[in-house]
């Protein structure tokens, strides 16, 4: 399954197919006994699009079967046993995507001209992803992580690594003028190695950056210039080379503390914007400030799930059966948003309890 993909992935998601375009969304459980049912709803869900495809006219017979066969590709690359809170699968002539992403979505199955794009970008907004370097003499190694899992990034020229071995070390000793490891010229030279390939990777794409190295492998990575907007440095030696478990561990308790700063930073915006007359509350404010594009600050609760209909010139509680209803009407606000170019933030449950469950900070 794919990772949750950025934002450039996400704008080629949304451009016109040839129809049909199918959306398969289902929840998923990460633990027993919940996740026995997964297998059968999903073997359902497909069931589901197949009729589709076959009772709609407008699907050819040779188009059917390209989808069809599509259909039972993605369905290999799914692995329920590494389920998170969502399953979503797009298909469409020449393509077929697959995600486990960590947000509940409804169970649904549409064939359209485009893929039903709100979940996923729901999705990655609510995780923080990072990069994370660990610096050794010998080894640097880049991670990509966010708050379900780190991994290693091999490529753009990581991971370095050389040897420690100097053939003129025992002159050098002889002498007494054998330098401290990072003091030494061939280590400087491939630290700013490492340097120079980090900073093409985080200006291509910005996250905030863990370095993690000894003190003084760290100041040489200072001394060569700044990187990332947002880069906090962890003294921590030993893991030039991970394991990637080892190094989530290490920025756990780092990655909570920023967590916090940042929910604490969203509410105090909201106060203050509250204060000069730039706040909407609740879900038919923020809806309509959404949509019309003048949404600066999106705060959400991280759990905040209803279901609506339209009803005049509001939204009213509605139960997913209804022919109407929108079932994920806070995924829309939410991708809608970012689709403005607002910045979205999701706190933790009963944060905003007394502004309706989400709230904004409006441009004008």
């Amino acid at each position: 399954m794919d990772s949750l993909p950025g934002s450039d992935v996400l704008a080629r998601l949304r451009q016109e197919r040839p129809y049909p375009a199918v959306s398969l969304l289902m929840p998923t459980h990460r633990r027993e006994p919940e996740n026995a049912q997964d297998p059968v709803r999903l073997r359902n869900l497909i069931a589901r699009a197949r009729e589709q495809l076959a009772a709609d006219p407008a699907v050819t017979r040779e188009r059917r079967t390209e989808v069809e066969s599509r259909l039972e590709q993605a369905l290999q690359d799914v692995d329920l046993a590494h389920a998170e809170d969502g399953l979503v699968i797009f298909v469409a002539p020449g393509e077929h995507h697959v995600w486990s992403v960590p947000r509940e979505v409804p169970e649904r199955v549409v064939l359209s001209d485009t893929f039903l794009t709100r979940n996923l970008a729901a999705a990655r907004a609510a995780v923080r992803p990072f990069w994370a370097l660990t610096v050794a003499a010998d080894r640097v190694c880049l991670w990509s992580g966010d708050d379900r899992r780190t991994g290693e990034h091999t490529g753009d020229g990581f991971p370095l690594v050389r040897s420690l071995e100097d053939p003129d070390a025992e002159r050098k000793e002889r002498f007494g003028d054998l330098p401290s490891t990072f003091r030494d010229e061939q280590t400087r030279q491939f630290l700013r190695q490492a340097h120079e390939a980090l900073r093409t990777v985080v200006d291509s794409a910005p996250r905030p950056l863990y370095l993690i190295g000894e003190a003084a492998a760290l100041a040489l990575m200072e001394e060569f210039g700044p990187l990332a907007r947002d880069t906090t440095t962890i003294r921590r030696g030993g893991l030039g080379a991970g394991p990637a478990a080892q190094v989530q561990r290490v920025l756990e308790p780092v990655q909570a503390e920023r967590a916090k700063a940042e929910h604490a930073a969203a509410l105090a915006a909201l106060e203050t914007a509250r204060g000069q007359k730039q706040f909407a509350g609740g879900l038919d404010e923020v809806a309509e400030a959404a949509f019309d594009g003048r949404i600066r600050l999106l705060v959400v609760e991280e759990h905040f799930k209803t279901v609506v209909r339209d009803y005049l010139d509001h939204l009213e509680p509605a139960v997913p059966t209804d022919l109407d209803a929108r079932e994920d009407i806070v995924d829309e606000i939410v991708e809608q948003a970012l689709e403005t170019g607002a910045e979205v933030h999701f706190v933790p449950d009963d944060a905003l309890s007394a502004a309706g469950r989400i709230a904004g900070v409006l441009r004008y």
